[in-house]
């Protein structure tokens, strides 16, 4: 029997009020978050039977003392813009003396910073973790077990059971880590490798049985910072045994994931990826300057036309999600009528607009140390929903700021007239398959029941009820996708309204 036999998992809370929080959205389906803590439940899965676990994701229920205090230990894992809640829930583990692990991105890269921490992982925990917890039940744990890149062609299936499944939006896998690309603003590379190190394709398939045997029937997100950074593997292996398994269960799941623009190159790939499932995926656009692109080692979107390879994509039945960056040193004072350009040409409703900041082990974050540029750590690990950056940039802070302001208004503000115009560009150029075409069950009808109940009295509601009006004519057959961008649009409007109302007393 161990020593330390009930461990406490928990993950901090996420800000709210930002654009990936979704919060506004989720009310309209009852749901608490938009996904799970895959790396946390990860985690659980490598510890033996004998131990007595309980997972409490605070983003989607509440963290009762109770659980701390009767803990044997409590691990933590966070990313940067979970901090604030992170050192309150350490703060409240050494107020009863319990035992604190942390990991995650936070604690990698930020452990010399973090106070109250017993033990650190720093990087990946699968080839420590059993000499960790012999250690541990020894009495000789050591404060830092150091990174490194364990091989997961067969690493287990992550405790699904120990979520409370309901309260999410969607669920998640991961099939790589690693990224082949080295963008100095980015410290996925820095953590992960460049190497791509794969699970074999059964483990996937393994892991969509234990969700669908759970009963879950929403969509599942590939979290891999970059999908195709071994295409070959993806192509060749990972999406037949996808498209096999998804005929097996009636094409039961909807797939979306992350992954580089250069996907556009593969037709091949594009059309395996459609097949299996996928209906949409998060490209790191970046800039429309191709000075900022080179600037930040983006090479992989100069190597393209953006616009068409984003087009091919989107005719292939995916919808492109977009993240953007401005504030890098090349970039003119022209650079927010180009984003707003492109975005809108584009047809990118889902488009992540944030000012560069440097996190704390990238390139970036080096170089500008280095040019005594750096104003302060980084502010909280997000840079959507903050008016200023955490360096001396090149352009006038100011007029920064204000240009900033500006694109964030146009793509959200004006009663969401553009937001719906870009909406209604995917839904005119995307091809109706049966993935993008969201299934229409209880939860759906209640969302729009609960949409036509409230959106169209909002200072959008004129542009809301011309949406709805015209794609029930032009695109009946994915209408509750169209109600799906209309509710996900009122999260952007509410906090855009946020993010603005903040800049306006920060700047007063």
């Amino acid at each position: 029997m161990p020593r330390f036999k009930n461990m406490l998992l928990i993950y901090p809370e996420f800000p709210s009020n930002t654009y990936w929080s979704f919060k506004y959205a989720l009310k309209f389906i009852s749901r608490k978050s938009a996904i799970p803590p895959l790396g946390l439940i990860t985690v659980a899965a490598l510890f033996p039977k004998s131990y007595n676990l309980k997972v409490v994701d605070m983003n989607v229920e509440s963290l009762d003392e109770n659980d701390i205090k009767n803990a044997d230990a409590v691990f933590i894992s966070a990313m940067l813009v979970q901090k604030k809640s992170f050192d309150e829930v350490v703060a409240l583990c050494n107020k009863h003396h319990v035992p604190v692990i942390a990991g995650g991105p936070h604690a990698t890269t930020s452990h010399q910073d973090i106070t109250g921490v017993d033990h650190f992982f720093l990087g990946e925990a699968e080839d420590m973790f059993e000499s960790f917890l012999n250690d541990l039940e020894n009495g000789t744990a050591k404060h830092i077990y150091p990174a490194n890149r364990p091989d997961i062609t067969h690493t287990t299936t992550p405790r699904f059971d120990l979520l409370k499944l309901k309260k999410y939006a969607s669920m998640s896998v991961q099939y790589s880590r690693g990224c082949p690309f080295n963008c100095e603003f980015c410290d996925i590379w820095k953590v992960y490798g460049r190497k791509i190190r794969l699970k074999h394709h059964e483990r996937i398939l393994i892991e969509l049985d234990t969700l669908y045997k759970l009963g879950w029937r929403d969509s599942i997100f590939f979290v891999d910072d970059n999908f195709v950074g071994y295409k070959q593997k993806v192509k060749e292996d990972l999406l037949p045994a996808l498209m096999q398994w998804q005929k097996q269960h009636k094409n039961i799941y909807r797939f979306y994931t992350q992954s580089s623009l250069n996907i556009a190159e593969d037709d091949a790939l594009l059309s395996g990826m459609r097949n299996a499932g996928f209906n949409s995926v998060f490209l790191g656009i970046e800039t429309p300057s191709e000075l900022s692109l080179k600037e930040t080692g983006k090479f992989q979107n100069v190597k393209t036309n953006m616009l068409t390879a984003i087009r091919k994509i989107q005719k292939y039945g995916m919808e492109v999600m977009g993240g953007f960056i401005i504030g890098f040193d090349n970039d003119a004072e022209d650079i927010f009528d180009r984003q707003i350009n492109f975005i809108q040409k584009a047809g990118i409703p889902k488009a992540m607009v944030g000012l560069l900041n440097a996190l704390p082990g990238t390139d970036l974050y080096t170089r500008l140390v280095k040019e005594k540029r750096l104003l302060n750590f980084s502010l909280n690990g997000s840079n959507t929903h903050r008016l200023q950056t955490n360096f001396m940039t090149k352009m006038n802070p100011e007029k920064l700021r204000i240009g900033y302001r500006k694109v964030l208004e146009t793509l959200y503000g004006y009663n969401l007239k553009n937001y719906f115009s870009r909406c209604n560009k995917l839904l005119d150029n995307i091809p109706k398959t049966h993935f993008f075409a969201r299934r229409v069950r209880f939860n759906e009808f209640m969302a729009l029941v609960k949409s036509l109940s409230f959106q169209p009295f909002t200072p959008y509601g004129y542009q809301y009820v011309k949406f709805l009006i015209r794609n029930l004519i032009k695109n009946r057959k994915v209408f509750a996708e169209v109600v799906c961008m209309s509710i996900e649009g009122h999260h952007f409007y509410k906090i855009t309204k946020q993010a603005l109302k903040l800049g306006t007393i920060k700047s007063y």
